[in-house]
């Protein structure tokens, strides 16, 4: 074969196997059995996490979030996978519990028709086919842990008295304080302002004008009840807010208190004493607390079994060289 011949054959050979790799546009992540995880998933999966922390957390806590979504997401995909496989081996159905959800939607939104519902979504951005195949695979995986889990879990009558016995300490209900505020803004008000405003409304009280009147002509915070801010527990309150309140007695007006945004005139409307919860005020919530203790300990075993019996090979750990 002369050398022409051969380069022809080469490039032929080379063409083609560029023609190939361009059909394959897309990486697996991880193989899960007979599944498979890709990349587009993952940064599908990735990007809608992201925008769910932005959209509820900010600064250090959002960073903090970012930072164990990258490291756990893909973990987490390979047991969502792992889940619904089982689903598919129990023959699980969740159609009627699927169209109550949708139903429920509809009524909580006051919409009449999946007509109505799809172009609501739609106006959201939401496609409501992909939005129903993944609150499908929600409910099949809810039902599996239900299944396997859920159904299995008996608390015990002496661990719950048990656990009030051992941990008084959580069922001690912190005091509380309802106050109406007089409220001057340090950020609006120039100083010499602020303490001409403060004077005034202190010598008016002296002269007998009622703190809720004074609420309505000065207070640039709340104004509905006297300028009422309803019941706080111990710790709500900036620090040197709650310190002054902590010692008014009823009816008591305290001094001005200057906090971050400006300046504060408080009256203790109303207080409930600290008090111990009896074993029967606690009993529900310590069975909640016991029922999920217990409940997150068998996932996390029933999820290392379902690992440990199937094949799962991960092809690339970190997706997007975050």
């Amino acid at each position: 074969m002369n050398k022409k011949v051969w380069l022809l054959l080469l490039i032929a050979f080379f063409s083609l196997s560029l023609g190939l790799s361009a059909d394959v546009v897309e990486e697996i992540v991880a193989i899960v059995n007979d599944d498979i995880i890709t990349l587009s998933e993952y940064q599908e999966q990735f990007d809608y996490m992201v925008q769910m922390l932005r959209s509820q957390l900010s600064g250090e806590q959002y960073f903090q979030e970012y930072e164990r979504l990258k490291n756990e997401l893909l973990d987490m995909m390979i047991t969502d996978l792992l889940l619904l496989q089982k689903a598919k081996e129990l023959s699980l159905n969740v159609k009627e519990q699927l169209k109550a959800t949708i139903d429920k939607l509809k009524e909580d939104n006051h919409l009449s028709s999946d007509e109505e519902l799809i172009q609501a979504m739609s106006s959201q951005g939401i496609d409501y086919q992909t939005w129903v195949g993944q609150m499908e695979e929600n409910l099949l995986r809810q039902a599996v842990i239900w299944m396997e889990i859920d159904r299995n879990i008996v608390l015990d009558d002496a661990e719950i008295v048990r656990y009030y016995k051992e941990h008084p300490e959580e069922f001690i209900v912190p005091p509380e304080f309802r106050i109406k505020a007089i409220y001057l803004s340090g950020l609006n008000n120039p100083s010499s302002l602020l303490e001409e405003r403060r004077n005034e409304i202190s010598a008016k009280l002296k002269s007998g004008s009622s703190f809720e009147d004074l609420v309505t002509e000065y207070s640039e915070g709340p104004k509905e009840n006297g300028g009422d801010l309803g019941f706080f527990k111990k710790g709500e309150l900036e620090q040197n807010i709650e310190q002054v309140v902590e010692k008014l007695k009823v009816g008591d007006i305290s001094d001005w208190i200057e906090a971050k945004n400006g300046w504060y005139l408080v009256k203790l409307e109303e207080k409930k004493d600290s008090y111990q919860k009896s074993f029967d005020q606690a009993r529900a919530e310590i069975e909640q607390k016991l029922y999920l203790q217990i409940r997150n300990q068998k996932i996390n075993e029933y999820v290392k079994k379902l690992k440990e019996e199937s094949f799962i090979k991960i092809l690339n750990p970190n997706p997007l060289n975050l």
